[in-house]
């Protein structure tokens, strides 16, 4: 059983994340102590429990130590067998963290399956469910085919967003007799992960949202032309940020901007996409404006990184990477997050990544 230190480095939520998809990709079981061990509130939330409950659905796993607040957990894989899944975290907890422990093995699943899932789309702390969807997913779509929709959104506290992905795999872990054959086909065939040069900037695109009740302050429009406003004064491409206003459980509001570029200036490459993402939320006591330039800063200083994947970006993806082998991306900041993403990943492959921290350059080594 592969042991793993919960308090190590960050000591956040994301090590017994990635360790539940890795564990049930790779058919290993783990035991992780000291959860969450540096946050406030230690050990598991419930985010966490409803990510072990659907893989228990994926790939009939079964685990000790499921409880709200437990800093230690054992968990056994079972075989993967890919079902319809919906899932209702019952708090705001992250729909996009929830998902980093389903998306991976749900990739490579036998089947076509559908995961709905009830949350948070729009929360501190987490990328948020455009951002996920504009900025992350496009990265993946060349491994499987994978739909979004965000049928609702859930801002803190109550949550009770809504969000459902079509997810049709490529690649069957389920054809081989073993991982290793698998990860062979797998790495022989696929395009490989390469974000080192950003490109061409085409256009940039964005999110400014609100709950229903803040339409008549106009408060989804103010973030949209704060950020808008800033960007065009600084790059001389197209900037088109969208309006869009919902019923939700809480009130809330925030913006996802996100930087489309090419190595051709003439076209978009699809197959290949550079996005780089920010974002900002609303709060009670915080300006529209101020949301909407929070926003375009943080986008500004990711394009001007020269980098070809935001900080965030290089968290979620590495996982990923570890798979596909041969990668290579260029950072804006190789973040603490990255570090012990780096350090639970290799826990379950093995020595695989080379870190350029002078360059914000990661490599894998197979």
């Amino acid at each position: 059983m592969i042991e793993i230190n919960g308090d190590y480095l960050e000591g956040g939520g994301s090590i017994a994340r990635v360790a539940l998809a890795l564990s049930t990709i790779r058919q290993k079981a783990f035991a992780i102590d000291n959860i969450r061990a540096n946050r406030p509130q230690p050990g598991l939330k419930n985010q966490h429990l409803f990510c072990v409950k659907a893989l228990e659905q994926l790939c009939n796993a079964s685990a000790e130590g499921v409880s709200l607040g437990s800093t230690s957990l054992k968990y056994v894989p079972g075989k993967i067998n890919a079902k319809n899944i919906e899932i209702d975290i019952q708090t705001a907890g992250s729909i996009s963290l929830f998902l980093q422990s389903i998306l991976l093995p749900a990739m490579f699943s036998n089947k076509t399956l559908t995961l709905k899932v009830i949350g948070g789309t729009d929360t501190k702390w987490a990328a948020p469910i455009d951002y996920y969807k504009e900025v992350f997913l496009p990265q993946l779509r060349k491994y499987a085919d994978i739909d979004l929709k965000l049928l609702k959104r859930g801002y803190f506290p109550k949550g009770q967003g809504i969000v459902e992905l079509d997810i049709n795999p490529i690649f069957k872990l389920s054809d081989f007799n073993h991982f290793e054959e698998f990860l062979k086909d797998l790495r022989e065939n696929t395009d490989k992960i390469n974000l080192t040069e950003q490109g061409h900037l085409i256009q940039i695109k964005g999110i400014s949202h609100a709950s229903a009740d803040l339409q008549d302050s106009n408060v989804a429009e103010r973030q949209a032309e704060t950020a808008a406003a800033k960007l065009k004064r600084k790059y001389s491409v197209p900037v088109n940020v969208s309006i869009e206003y919902q019923n939700s459980a809480s009130i809330g509001s925030g913006i996802v901007l996100w930087a489309i570029f090419s190595k051709d200036e003439n076209e978009i490459d699809e197959k290949n996409p550079i996005r780089l993402g920010a974002d900002a939320l609303g709060e009670k006591s915080k300006k529209a404006e101020e949301v909407g330039k929070e926003a375009a800063e943080n986008l500004i200083k990711e394009i001007d990184s020269k980098a070809a994947a935001d900080s965030h970006l290089a968290d979620q993806i590495l996982p990923f990477m570890s798979l596909i082998g041969n990668s290579k991306i260029k950072t804006s900041k190789i973040t603490n997050h990255t570090k012990t993403n780096i350090y639970t990943i290799e826990k379950f492959f093995g020595k695989c990544f080379e870190v350029d921290e002078k360059e914000n350059v990661i490599s894998t080594i197979n």
